[in-house]
């Protein structure tokens, strides 16, 4: 593939808003996990929950949108100056030329949870809801798209935790066909009560902040977050970031649990190595999907060890975020980009040992580093995988 310029970006997290303060959460190697206050959940369980969203509903034309996935999209799209990005892209291009593939996991169900709540018990009816703007998985495309004002082709992509990764695949292959010169990617996923029961009940939820590859590691942190891209079709110039390699497989091994051999997994990032015309050997460093239960972590650990071999320095952010499942994808290829571009490896947060059964190198502490290539692993449920390269023109 022909690498893409990626021309902005920005993230919002439990963290804060914006990609700075996730930033010092890395380098500092702290988490933003918090005991589960959400709602009425009682789980006992901890989250990455984003403040002040009930506080922020969305612009007033867009209203019949108004839910918290889209409240923390918008939140997003106003930070890290990525509106007056994409409002220069749309100048340059025209409106029709610029697409939007966005992914999301459960878009905005608990608008549908909270009508469920209200139900009238005399004669079974819902109180009005706009189901195609809010719970609907088009909603986040939809909003995205007439929030910034946009024409050109728009999708959203749903496959669980890969979701906001394998957009990058799409937008590519749009600007590569001449679709579109320009594309927002990204993704959102907010905390609701069908995610957290949900994974309740496949017990993959830790009783504490999650730790990726401790040995003593026994599940997920769930988390909220919302992160977009800008890609440009054109030249890069010396210094910027580039979107070198996308990678995609789907192993189908089992619902919930990836391949024990990681098959997948490794043969997501052979594709996205293949396609970026790259050697292991230039990956300086691999933003693992490190979810923190015992499979997944053991599975990835070991492809990576095989395809880069046991000295590649690896990570897991996901302790300091929470998992954010369909947001997953975007906001830590975010974090691999900034890796790259600040020449810093963060560390594993909340993770006291690595597991010697996980064969990779899974840095603890963040270190200095000057990588030309990083890559960023997503899985998801049924096994949609996703591995995505990033490099510095």
């Amino acid at each position: 593939m022909s690498p893409l310029v990626v021309a902005g970006f920005t993230a919002v997290t439990c963290l804060g808003r914006g990609v700075e303060p996730l930033w010092r959460a890395l380098v500092e190697r702290r988490s933003g996990l918090a005991r589960c206050a959400f709602e009425d959940v009682a789980l006992g369980t901890y989250i990455g929950e984003v403040d002040g969203l009930a506080r922020l509903p969305v612009r007033d034309d867009l209203a019949a949108y108004d839910c918290r996935n889209n409240r923390l999209a918008e939140l997003a799209l106003g930070q890290d100056g990525f509106l007056d990005a994409v409002l220069a892209a749309r100048e340059r291009f025209g409106p029709a030329r610029v697409a939007v593939v966005v992914g999301t996991s459960t878009s905005g169900i608990m608008q549908t949870e909270r009508a469920y709540q209200r139900l009238d018990a005399a004669t079974g009816r819902l109180p009005p809801i706009h189901y195609a703007e809010t719970q609907n998985t088009w909603s986040l495309g939809g909003f995205v798209r007439r929030y910034l004002g946009l024409a050109g082709p728009a999708h959203v992509v749903s496959t669980a935790c890969s979701s906001s990764a394998k957009v990058f695949g799409a937008a590519a292959r749009l600007l590569e066909h001449g679709l579109a010169d320009a594309a927002v990617v990204g993704g959102c996923d907010s905390l609701c009560l069908t995610t957290l029961y949900g994974f309740g009940s496949l017990e993959l939820l830790s009783d504490r902040p999650c730790r990726p590859f401790d040995p003593e590691r026994n599940g997920i942190s769930i988390g909220e977050g919302a992160g977009f891209a800008l890609l440009v079709r054109r030249p890069a110039g010396r210094g910027e970031t580039v979107l070198a390699g996308v990678g995609e497989s789907c192993d189908a091994y089992h619902m919930s649990t990836p391949h024990p051999e990681g098959l997948g997994a490794t043969l997501a990032m052979q594709r996205a190595l293949a396609a970026g015309g790259l050697a292991p050997e230039a990956v300086g460093y691999v933003n693992l999907h490190g979810t923190a239960t015992r499979s997944n972590d053991a599975a990835e650990g070991n492809a990576v060890a095989k395809l880069f071999g046991a000295a590649a320095p690896c990570s897991a952010t996901k302790g300091t975020t929470g998992h954010l499942l369909g947001a997953a994808g975007i906001v830590e290829a975010i974090i691999a980009v900034l890796a790259l571009r600040r020449e810093w490896l963060p560390g594993t947060a909340n993770s006291a040992a690595v597991d010697p059964a996980c064969a990779c190198r899974v840095l603890l502490d963040g270190q200095r580093a000057a990588p030309r290539y990083v890559l960023s692993n997503s899985f998801g449920f049924g096994g949609n995988n996703c591995s995505l390269i990033f490099g510095r023109a």
